[in-house]
């Protein structure tokens, strides 16, 4: 297998994040289809993947329509991460992630995540094994920093010079997690020190949030996770409004709803009836949200225990809307 380069990287300048318990295999193919051009596969842990357990193969299932395609890893332990690389030797993927910027106290707890923004020298030594022996292009998700953000800059170099081909950086620390303002000053720092490319990250939830990303910043590209959810619209809004300063018409309720039917079915054909119910809910729930008098439909869709039954919720969302 041919090792790659850091001159093969290409990255399009907008990208679904890996987002945990959402970006299974229909999920991504649905996006696809809204013109979404790179995904990403749920955060995978290494130590699971090592051990090849069910649900995690399940996160890991492509398609030939599924590509480019990023696989995100989770780990600490380079014995389980060295594992979790030999599973991977049989999937078609085209970059590999490394995780240093999960917030969630039961991964940082361990040492995973955004901890390893508080160890960086063996952050650095897991980027340079997976550089090593890995056959696609490594990348880094990163914050800027645990609690400060006095070493951001230390880490995001360490991590270029330990051979990886993009760093993506998430606009908060740790201990914010997802609350306050992303400081894209301090991503504009980051990118102005690095010669590899650097993906911003954080609060992409509009045409006009993704433009002061890429001004503020100076970044290559943008990272939409948040942003997507029941949304599907936002890859090619934000291209519209970056591309021609145009802001694109809101869907229509009849638009939301083929877009929730389509998505519900990919859901079905996927996981089955019963298991894509449980999931898609919350995917009405996001659909829906903004729209007048949707409440009582949201409480009903918590409660539907078929394809019909949502099918009904969806076509009352059309019929409140039309008499609205």
């Amino acid at each position: 297998m041919v090792k790659p380069t850091k001159s093969d990287f290409f990255i399009p300048s907008i990208i679904l994040a890996p987002l945990s318990g959402i970006s299974s295999l229909p999920f991504r193919e649905f996006n696809r289809e809204f013109g979404c051009r790179f995904a990403f596969t749920e955060m995978i842990s290494a130590r699971s993947l090592s051990y090849s357990s069910r649900r995690t193969m399940e996160m890991l299932k492509s398609s030939a329509c599924d590509r480019p395609l990023g696989v995100q890893l989770l780990g600490a332990d380079t014995y389980y991460i060295l594992k979790a690389l030999d599973r991977l030797k049989d999937l078609k993927f085209d970059v590999l992630d490394f995780n240093a910027a999960c917030p969630r106290k039961k991964v940082t707890s361990h040492g995973k995540g955004a901890a390893l923004l508080r160890e960086a020298g063996k952050l650095k030594e897991i980027l340079k094994t997976l550089v090593k022996e890995c056959w696609v292009p490594v990348t880094l998700k990163m914050r800027l920093g645990w609690d400060s953000q006095e070493r951001c800059l230390d880490i995001a170099k360490a991590a270029q010079d330990s051979g990886v081909s993009a760093v993506f950086v998430h606009g908060r620390t740790c201990v914010q997690g997802y609350r306050g303002e992303v400081d894209y000053s301090a991503i504009r720092k980051i990118k102005k020190t690095l010669d590899i490319p650097v993906i911003g990250s954080g609060d992409i939830l509009s045409p006009e949030a993704a433009k002061k990303m890429f001004d503020d910043t100076g970044c290559d590209s943008i990272i939409v996770a948040r942003g997507a959810l029941g949304n599907p619209w936002i890859f090619r809004e934000i291209e519209e409004f970056l591309s021609k300063d145009r802001i694109v018409p809101r869907p229509n309720p009849g638009q939301v709803a083929r877009a929730m039917k389509r998505q519900l079915d990919l859901t079905i054909d996927f996981y089955g009836e019963r298991n894509a119910l449980i999931k898609f809910r919350k995917f009405y729930i996001w659909y829906t949200r903004g729209f007048t008098k949707t409440k009582p439909l949201r409480i009903n869709a918590a409660k539907a225990r078929s394809r019909l039954d949502m099918l009904e919720l969806i076509e009352e969302f059309v019929s409140i809307r039309r008499n609205d």
